[in-house]
């Protein structure tokens, strides 16, 4: 048992701070290897006589300060006569490890203000950072959110999906709003969250500004968008994509319908309605829909009558039936929202809009990383025959 197991076992037995043993563990190993270094530029060891008349030889060292997640380094930089010698176990003019930066940034990227990660720092590693070098260090974070709504986006996506989730925002006072997420889906099958915008309520007139940034981002055809009841996307879409159809989503609708039934039909309603999406074809689907309102006009003549005013709930049998899972709903994209709530949902609010967009930019890279070179599920069988359809 060496002596650093040893010091481990009596901290543990003791029922002390093991960063206390780590670091003077660390401290030791980094001063010994420095002087190792120093050895190996002047070609001999330490004392050695083969140190005289050499040319260059040691000439004392200077105290650096150097900080790491387990705490305070004090270190013994040696030097040479000549002063030629430099290290590289220690960045040059580095005063902590990247660990430290990496938890600035982690921090900054969920929220948390400049002010709140200085003093958290101070309490976790004793090191003292003002909420201006915080600032400082976490601007690749900012420059990260301006990277990522400014990136350029491919020509084509087979489907895009529109939704929007409400996250609390403080202005002034505490209030959620909307943020509008558009994902989007490549023939080839690979799929992104493509942009977003934040606005204080859901509104058409925001969707217009989310699909005018794709436009102008480069997405120059896609065939399919896929939403809830949103009023007016018809005209949304037609205006910046007029050869697109729009498929709404028959989860919602069946939801909103068995909102306005009666509980002791609701579940057989519900099952009438599944009926439709589990077609095998667009002439099956309408048969469906067709004996879904003959069977329950009578009972509820508003539900039916608003479903025969409704033109996009077939949509999705105008294509393959290999994806067809997948696009006649929003849940993927719900499925994503759920993600972003869960990673915000210890934030009782976010103080300002730039701090909700870190952390959404954040959860979004890791979501696109996740799913850059995956295939989503039914896309590799129809590749060809959705670039035949643009």
């Amino acid at each position: 048992m060496n002596q650093f197991t040893k010091d481990i076992v009596a901290a543990l037995a003791n029922k002390q701070d093991l960063d206390t043993i780590f670091r003077n563990h660390l401290q030791s190993a980094i001063n010994e290897l420095l002087q190792g270094e120093l050895s190996a530029y002047l070609g001999y060891e330490r004392y050695s006589r083969d140190g005289f008349n050499s040319g260059d030889s040691r000439n004392g060292s200077y105290l650096r300060s150097f900080k790491t997640k387990y705490g305070e380094l004090q270190l013994t930089i040696p030097r040479d006569r000549n002063g030629e010698f430099t290290n590289h176990t220690l960045p040059a003019y580095q005063r902590q490890t990247d660990a430290l930066e990496q938890t600035v940034i982690q921090l900054y990227q969920k929220g948390i203000t400049t002010s709140e990660i200085a003093d958290l720092i101070e309490k976790m590693y004793g090191a003292y950072y003002t909420p201006q070098t915080i600032s400082n260090l976490t601007q690749v974070v900012d420059e990260q959110v301006h990277a990522f709504k400014q990136r350029p986006l491919a020509e084509r996506y087979a489907v895009i999906y529109l939704d929007a989730t409400y996250l609390p925002l403080r202005r002034d006072t505490v209030a959620k709003e909307a943020v509008h997420i558009a994902i989007g889906i490549q023939p080839n099958g690979h799929k992104e969250v493509l942009t977003y915008k934040i606005a204080p309520t859901e509104s058409s007139s925001i969707w217009s500004e989310v699909l005018m940034d794709l436009k102008q981002r480069g997405i120059q055809q896609t065939l399919l968008f896929v939403a809830d009841g949103l009023v007016g996307l018809d005209q949304i879409v037609g205006q910046f994509y007029p050869e697109a159809k729009i498929q709404q989503c028959l989860v919602h609708v069946s939801r909103n319908t068995s909102h306005h039934v009666r509980v002791s039909d609701r579940q057989a309603v519900m099952n009438d309605f599944k009926l439709i999406h589990q077609a095998t074809n667009m002439e099956a689907a309408k048969r469906s829909l067709a004996g879904f309102i003959e069977c329950w006009e009578k009972r509820y003549p508003r539900i039916t009558n608003k479903l025969k005013r409704q033109p996009n709930l077939l949509t999705c049998f105008n294509f393959p039936t290999a994806i067809r899972a997948s696009i006649y709903s929003t849940n993927l994209i719900e499925s994503f929202n759920k993600k972003l709530k869960r990673q915000t949902k210890k934030r009782e609010q976010f103080p300002n809009e730039e701090s909700l967009e870190r952390t959404l930019v954040s959860v979004i890279m890791d979501y696109n990383d996740k799913f850059d070179q995956r295939v989503h599920k039914g896309f590799n069988q129809v590749e060809d025959t959705l670039d035949s359809m643009f």
